[in-house]
């Protein structure tokens, strides 16, 4: 199942105007385009750059846990180094925080990364949904 992560740019003209240009080169930079997808079963988002048929070691993955009834831990994050410096671990850390908000889950961070893009995006608010 595709992550529905547009349908939370249109709400917002300001980010939507911002991530414009993102998707734009994340699309440029992989052939194919990227979607990022949510495997509840596995508790996991991934992305797969390019068209299908990649492998396992070709995705770029976050990995989560349920800690609690509505809690969760964001837990890592992984990107093959071909894709690196593109955009793609932030591409899937926006998917898992809109994931906290429809959700109404609040999450414990482990990942060093998920904690930046936290720090690096005050506007969003994101903290609010954080157990420290």
């Amino acid at each position: 199942m595709a992550f529905k992560f547009i349908s939370r740019l249109s709400a917002s003209p300001h980010r939507l105007t911002s991530y414009q240009s993102f998707f734009s080169a994340l699309n440029c930079s992989c052939s194919g385009g990227i979607t990022v997808e949510h495997d509840r079963h596995n508790r996991r988002f991934t992305v797969t750059p390019g068209s299908g048929g990649a492998g396992d070691h070709e995705r770029a993955v976050l990995h989560y846990r349920f800690i609690g009834e509505k809690e969760v831990d964001l837990m890592s994050t992984f990107v093959p180094e071909t894709f690196r410096s593109q955009g793609v671990a932030a591409l899937l850390s926006q998917a898992a925080m809109d994931f906290l908000v429809e959700e109404n889950l609040k999450a414990r961070v482990s990942c060093w990364y998920i904690k930046k893009y936290i720090d690096e995006h005050p506007e969003q608010l994101y903290k609010k949904l954080i157990i420290t």
